[in-house]
This record gives structure tokens, C-alpha cells and sequence, in this order.
């Protein structure tokens, strides 16, 4: 029995020896190192370390491999110099951890992997703990640690999708940021390579998705007469957009350019390309829709039974520059403009009719309905709101508290139903540990993410070309911007393709 067949029978006797209890061998909720899911943790900069906690602090996971391109917290950005740091202090309950450090973001594997093993080696008789691995090259990490159960990747867009679809051909569980790949067709790949191989994948915005329950209770009912359009909107982002390429820098000491570049072109190094600014690059990142909209939308494309869009309109922002004291347009099809709305329109699907998205970033928004006028109010900086001929729905951007409006319809409207009380989405984490055992796969697979992946994607060639997009889902082509589908899909560097890897 290899270690992978031992986890999904864990509990029980097998192969001739038996696992002792857990309260003999460690204590109530002690889980014995043999039934531990072991994983690596790939990307290791400031959102992936905010994010390991969370990990360590499950019994029934290992964290045994950290993974970066950068080895020193060289060169990191944040929203506060050592609101970080001391987060991680606090999870370890040590204030002097990496005393010195302060006024440097943390990041990088060296600092990973010093936090991985202080935070277990608390659990230590001895108070010591070495059995945290540190690699540069996560395709290293693959051929060394082959014992490894699961991985979760934490590293910049552009990555996700070649390094999924390599740990999953090895047989890897996985747990992903979003998004699951910054090109549509490679999108594709990741979710039919998570078919065909079977393992167990949780995509994270899954966990942040509110309820649709009163929602379509409201819709359902006809409270709004017929859904016709769904709004929602975003201060996204919150990290510079850049409107020219930036000038060539020295490499950090420690740091890998070219395994940080991955599959994308050659160019030279700018940390402005690096670290949080990542996320407003056509190569690298996805754009605030990929940064937020996973989080308020995929829900409502699971409730709405939204497919593939017909069409994508953007509507975006350009910069002017001068040049000989002359003004013009600056031509830019290499970071997303510093705001934008989107707008989807989907077919009929059953009996749901024809309904538009309507996406905003940058503090924009729609125009205030007269139901909320009436009220005297004004749409919240983010939100999101459901129209329909006879009336609207208005929520929050997570879809918290939705109603009526205005608010005396709650009272006065006999269309509208009781409320429902939202049902909580279980909890995510559990769901994956149980399909690495060998259970069903949880509601956050890879499997359930094509639409919103699709539409993601989609919103960034828009963006990309400034030009309307009409789409055919059936095929994955754009069908009157035939120049525009070459956005669809990235022309790998030697060495990168993932269906070669």
C-alpha cells in the first residue's frame, strides 16, 4: 500500500498492521503523522504567506516544501510595511520573530520556510523542528518530493495554469488561487486535465461566495418582474496600473527572473512587473474582474445557469501623453486601463431569458436607480444589483443583506416572499480534505469553474482589443475579431507548454 492509498483508509486496519487511535497516540484531535495530507506550498510571496496559517493550523495537513523564485524578502510591496510582519508574529506568538526585519515586506521561500517550521516546532517536545524542504523551481519540487500529497499555488496569474496542470499529471491534489488561468484556452486545459486526471482541486474564491438563495426566491417569485440585467461594481483595483513599459532594473539578489517569467516572453527585469503590480498586466495578471469578481460572481453564474456570453462590450479609460508638445493617445495593449466597465450578454438558457453582466471597476458604477432615490440614498461604493421589469434587487458585493428596493417594498410587496435565510456554503477546506481521501469532489472543484473562467478571460481581451467581441462558446473563438482570438491563448517560451509537460 503506497502512502496515497493509506490516507484514503486511514482509519482503519490495512495491510496487515493497525493505526492506533489518536487519543493513545496524541490526545483528543491528534492526527497521527501517517494520516497527515502532506503538501507543498507553491508561491510564497505576501498573499501566500497571509495565507498559510490557515493551513498549519489543520491537523490533518503538512506542510513539507515551500516553493519561490525569490529566495529574500527583497523588494516586496503591500498595503503597510509591517502589518504583514506582525501578523505573522502573532500566528507564531512570538514578537521578536525575525527581529531586525521590520520596515522590509516579507516574502520569498527563505522566510516561508523559517515560519513553517517555527510555527511547528511549537508542537516539538524539543521545541525544534527541520522538515520544511525550500525550492526555487517547482518542477524540482515535483521530481524530488514525490511523496508529496497536494500542493497549492499561490504565485502570480500567469503561472497558475502551466503549474496545475504539471502537479496534477503527477498526481497531486490541488488547492489554487484564483484566477484559474490568465488565457482563456489555457483555462480550459487546467479544468479538462483536472477531469482526466481525477484529483481532488478547490478553487479558493469559492469560500468568499455568497448566497443566491433569497436572491432567486425574490426572482422565482416575480418581485422583480423578469430578471433582465445583474450589476456589479468594484473600487478594484487597489495597486497602480501602468500606462508605459518600465525601464530595465537590476535582477534582486536571490531572485529567479526567468523562472518567474514561466511560459511568457523574454523582457527585461522590473520589479514593476513583479509582487502585487503583477495583477494589472495582460501577460502577467487578470485584472480586477479576475481579482474580485470570482468572489461576488460565481455563485450568481451557478444560480443563473450562465453559460457562454454572446458578446462582451468594454467601455474603458485611456491615457494622453505628450510629445513635442503635441497630445496624443497613448497606444496600450499591455496593462489594463486604469478603469473600465464590461458588459456580457447571455442567451437564453431554459427558462431563464436573455440577461446582461454589467461589470465596473475604479470607483465606477451605475447610475442611481429611482428606487433608491426615493429613499434618498445613493449606491454603495461596491455592490451589486439585479434588474428587472417590474423592479430591482440591491446587495452587497459579496451578495450580503440583498432587498427590495425602495425599502418599503419589503413591507408592501405581496409578490415577494418570506425571507430566506441564505445557507452558509460548508465549509470548503473540509470538503477538499474529504475528496483527497477519496471522496466526492467539493462544490469548489475546478470542475464547477468554466463559466466564470470563460468570462473572466473574456472581459480581458475585450479590454485588451477596445473593441465589441462577439463570441462563440461552442468552438472557444471570437467570430468578428479574428485577430483578437490570438488573446485567447499564449505562445509558450521552450520548455513551458503544459500539455508537453
Amino acid at each position: 500500500m503506497n502512502r496515497r492509498e493509506l490516507l484514503k483508509t486511514a482509519s482503519v486496519s490495512a495491510a496487515g498492521f493497525t493505526i492506533l487511535p489518536r487519543h493513545v497516540l496524541g490526545g483528543t484531535g491528534f492526527i497521527p503523522p501517517s494520516e497527515k495530507i502532506t503538501l507543498a506550498h507553491i508561491g510564497t510571496g505576501t498573499q501566500g504567506l497571509r495565507e498559510m496559517p490557515r493551513l498549519m493550523a489543520n491537523p490533518e495537513i503538512q506542510i513539507v516544501a515551500v516553493c519561490d523564485p525569490s529566495k529574500h524578502a527583497i523588494g516586496y510591496r503591500d498595503w503597510g510595511k509591517d502589518d504583514l510582519l506582525n501578523e505573522l508574529r502573532t500566528v507564531l506568538d512570538k514578537p521578536a520573530w525575525r527581529s531586525g526585519t521590520e520596515g522590509t515586506v516579507p516574502g520569498g521561500r527563505d522566510v516561508a520556510k523559517d515560519f513553517v517550521e517555527t510555527y511547528y516546532a511549537s508542537d516539538q517536545p524539543g521545541g525544534a523542528f527541520k522538515g520544511c524542504s525550500s525550492y526555487a523551481d517547482f518542477r524540482e519540487l515535483l521530481d524530488k518530493e514525490k511523496d508529496v500529497d497536494a500542493v497549492k499555488i499561490m504565485t502570480p496569474d500567469h503561472l497558475h495554469g502551466v503549474i496545475s496542470v504539471a502537479c496534477m499529471k503527477r498526481g497531486k491534489h490541488v488547492i489554487m488561487h484564483k484566477p484559474i488561468a490568465n488565457r482563456l484556452q489555457e483555462a480550459r486545459l487546467v479544468i479538462d486535465t483536472a477531469r482526466k486526471t481525477g484529483v481532488a482541486t478547490h478553487f479558493m474564491p469559492w469560500e468568499a461566495n455568497g448566497s443566491m438563495d433569497q436572491v432567486m426566491a425574490w426572482i422565482n417569485a416575480g418581485a422583480i418582474g423578469t430578471l433582465r440585467e445583474i450589476h456589479n461594481w468594484t473600487q478594484r483595483p487597489v495597486w497602480p496600473q501602468y500606462t508605459t513599459i518600465p525601464a530595465a532594473a537590476p535582477i534582486p539578489d536571490g531572485f529567479d527572473w526567468d523562472l518567474w517569467l514561466g511560459p511568457e516572453a523574454e523582457r527585461p527585469y522590473s520589479p514593476d512587473y513583479t509582487n502585487m503590480v503583477f495583477r494589472g498586466w495582460y501577460d502577467f495578471g487578470g485584472g480586477s474582474m479576475a481579482d474580485m469578481g470570482h468572489y461576488s460572481l460565481w455563485s450568481v453564474f451557478n444560480a443563473l445557469e450562465l453559460g457562454s456570453p454572446t458578446s462582451v462590450e468594454p467601455m474603458l479609460s485611456h491615457t494622453c501623453g505628450l510629445k513635442d508638445s503635441i497630445a496624443f493617445t497613448v497606444q496600450n495593449d499591455f496593462s489594463f486601463p486604469t478603469a473600465c466597465t464590461v458588459r456580457f450578454k447571455y442567451p437564453t438558457r431554459g427558462t431563464r431569458p436573455a440577461l446582461d453582466l454589467v461589470w465596473y471597476d475604479s470607483g465606477m458604477r451605475p447610475p442611481t436607480p429611482d428606487e433608491l432615490e426615493v429613499d434618498s440614498k445613493e449606491l454603495p461604493e461596491e455592490g451589486m444589483m439585479f434588474v428587472g421589469t417590474k423592479g430591482k434587487i440591491l446587495a452587497g458585493f459579496f451578495l450580503e443583506d440583498p432587498h427590495l428596493i425602495p425599502e418599503s417594498r419589503a413591507n408592501k410587496d405581496a409578490v415577494a416572499p418570506a425571507h430566506v435565510r441564505g445557507k452558509q456554503v460548508s465549509p470548503s477546506m473540509r470538503q477538499w480534505i474529504a475528496a483527497v481521501r477519496g471522496g466526492a469532489q467539493p462544490p469548489s472543484s475546478f470542475l464547477n469553474a468554466w463559466p466564470i473562467s470563460e468570462a473572466v478571460n473574456l472581459y480581458a481581451v475585450a479590454l485588451r482589443t477596445g473593441k465589441k467581441l462577439l463570441y462563440d462558446g461552442e468552438s472557444r473563438k471570437i467570430t468578428n475579431l479574428a485577430d483578437a482570438n490570438k488573446y485567447l491563448a499564449r505562445e509558450y517560451r521552450k520548455g513551458w507548454d503544459p500539455q508537453s509537460a
